[in-house]
């Protein structure tokens, strides 16, 4: 059974009540939760059973089924309380509404690739834009049930209440660092070998979990130091970059100039440097380091 979010604000022309930006984020929080949880429920009982997996492109990316129903559930959700706001979803790509102020950023099942091999780490992504600048994300976490949130403007919350980053105590041996490498770029790609390769020789530890937005949440709680992301795709980044911010994350391109926050059904792909505001400024010079790194005598 579909809801309807009712949602108001200052009264305009004619009487009419002309809802707030805050205030469709907050009706928006409500049902974005309700639905990655619902989403979560059904990824975390079908993670023990066999799972219906193909490939959904040439670079060699990956559905299952568990990808559907979840995104399924979430658009059934979303547009059954916004109709007519416009969806991004990682598999039905653009639906469009009357409202093209509104964007809903959809990532049903972020982390499928480790699903397909028995690997249990993955999140459910959904964000809110308003004409392009998310003012909403929310992340869930389906294993361990926990959901994150943020609204722009007041702050990021998780279980165990309001998210900061915070100071990571000094060891001497480097930072511990995430890595996401798009999945247009190819393997042979130059700039990727030698950004991976310079990360791992300046970091005590470089992971990457293929679920972008459980290393946002894990830089939002202080976990880790910083993320770096390579020809990041659109779906990845706004319900987490979000969080992160609200966290006091700081954010910037390969140039060392604060990322735009604005997403887009026909953007390309996004480089950044995140970390905790001491972090960065190191961060941020070994990956303009890696520029001169000539990587030879690997296959390919």
């Amino acid at each position: 059974m579909r809801t309807r979010e009712v949602v108001t604000g200052r009264t305009g022309a004619g009487g009419f009540a002309a809802p707030t930006v805050s205030t469709v984020a907050l009706a928006a929080a409500r049902v974005a939760v309700a639905a990655a949880e619902e989403a979560g429920a059904v990824i975390r009982a079908g993670l023990h059973g066999a799972l219906g997996i193909s490939v959904k492109d040439a670079g060699g990316d990956l559905v299952t089924e568990l990808d559907l129903r979840a995104e399924r559930i979430i658009l059934d959700r979303i547009r059954g309380a916004f109709p007519g706001h416009r969806v991004l979803a990682e598999e039905s790509g653009l639906l469009e509404g009357f409202d093209a102020d509104w964007t809903w950023v959809v990532d049903p099942l972020d982390g499928t690739n480790n699903i397909a091999i028995g690997l249990p780490v993955c999140t459910v992504g959904i964000a809110l834009c308003h004409r392009g600048t998310p003012v909403l994300g929310v992340v869930h976490e389906p294993v361990a049930g926990h959901t994150w949130s943020a609204i722009r403007g007041r702050g990021a919350h998780g279980p165990d209440g309001r998210l900061r980053c915070g100071s990571g105590p000094a060891t001497g041996s480097g930072p511990v660092l995430a890595w996401l490498q798009g999945y247009p770029i190819r393997r042979t790609d130059p700039a990727a070998r030698a950004l991976r390769l310079t990360l791992e020789a300046g970091a005590r530890r470089l992971i990457q979990l293929w679920s972008p937005l459980l290393c946002w949440i894990m830089l939002s709680r202080g976990d880790i130091d910083g993320f770096v992301g390579y020809g990041a795709g659109q779906i990845d980044l706004p319900a987490g970059t979000l969080i992160a911010r609200e966290a006091g994350v700081r954010i910037v391109g390969f140039d060392g100039a604060p990322l735009i926050e604005h997403i887009t059904p026909a953007g390309g792909a996004i480089d950044f440097v995140a970390a905790r505001p001491e972090v960065l400024p190191a961060l941020a010079g070994l990956v303009e380091s890696a520029a001169a790194v000539r990587v030879s005598g690997l296959p390919g």
